[in-house]
């Protein structure tokens, strides 16, 4: 399934991808809630063909997220390969959806850079979880983009301020459950500024693969239904090109992987 939010006439309603369109899941309008009382989308009844814009697929409990996680952005980086994941978090004040607007604040940061990640969402509650059976409480996946304000990242000793400006974490367009997504370390990701491919590569390049990731988590904290991962970033990050670039207003941003779909959205001035 593809489970998309659909925002009509102002109001927000789940639905499915039907053909070319999508039809309402009747009785829901919150993918997370849905996924917190235990319901999987595939015991609801489809309802009327919906018309509308794309929001955030899911409104997740909390953003987890994961640092230095590809082999080629650690090289590109300099950096050294981590001995386990590095953890940090996005507030889920952060989120956007498809087409929303990355807002650029210039008062409070001048160099923000595009990161294209495959983001995990969880279907069941995952406490001390073994690798072997982490993937299991996966409900599916979608492309998640962690916008990051790298001046204030790399200012701080932690990156969470500057990972979590309003805007600074779109999602979307759509969650695929799992079920279509047989081998998550197996999908192509890219990212295009202007139109120019800026990031492209493999999740077969991750340091820890989902598995591990979500195992890991999980035993030091509990990961809950509509908790959104997001796994980490391949090189390509403007940061590190030479000379650096950054995002400025009027830029589009598109995030790509393979399977799920395309993530665009604009920057704009605040």
């Amino acid at each position: 399934m593809r489970i998309a939010t659909v925002r009509a006439d102002d109001v927000e309603h789940l639905a499915v991808a039907d053909g070319d369109g999508f039809r309402r899941l009747d009785g829901h309008d919150d993918l997370a809630a849905l996924l917190r009382a235990g319901i999987h989308p595939q015991q609801l009844s489809l309802g009327e063909p919906l018309q509308g814009d794309l929001a955030a697929p899911l409104r997740p409990g909390k953003v987890v997220a994961i640092g230095l996680n590809y082999l080629d952005h650690i090289r590109e980086s300099n950096l050294e390969r981590p001995e386990r994941p590095l953890v940090f978090a996005k507030f889920p004040s952060s989120v956007i959806g498809p087409d929303e607007s990355i807002e650029l604040d210039e008062t409070l940061t001048r160099r923000v850079d595009w990161e294209v990640e495959l983001a995990v969402v969880i279907g069941r509650s995952m406490r001390h979880v073994a690798e072997s059976d982490a993937v299991t409480h996966v409900f599916g996946y979608t492309v998640g983009n962690d916008v990051s304000a790298r001046d204030v990242q790399f200012s701080e000793s932690q990156w969470v301020r500057g990972k979590s400006f309003d805007t600074f974490c779109p999602l979307g367009p759509v969650v695929v459950t799992a079920d279509e997504i047989p081998d998550p370390q197996a999908l192509a990701l890219r990212t295009r500024v202007n139109g120019e491919v800026m990031q492209e590569s493999s999740t077969a390049e991750m340091v820890f693969g989902v598995a591990e990731l979500l195992a890991f988590c999980s035993r030091s904290f509990t990961l809950d239904p509509g908790d959104v991962v997001l796994t980490g970033t391949p090189w390509g990050c403007g940061e590190f090109m030479d000379p650096p670039r950054s995002l400025a207003p009027g830029d589009v941003v598109e995030s790509e992987i393979e399977g799920i779909g395309t993530l665009r959205n604009r920057v704009v001035a605040v």
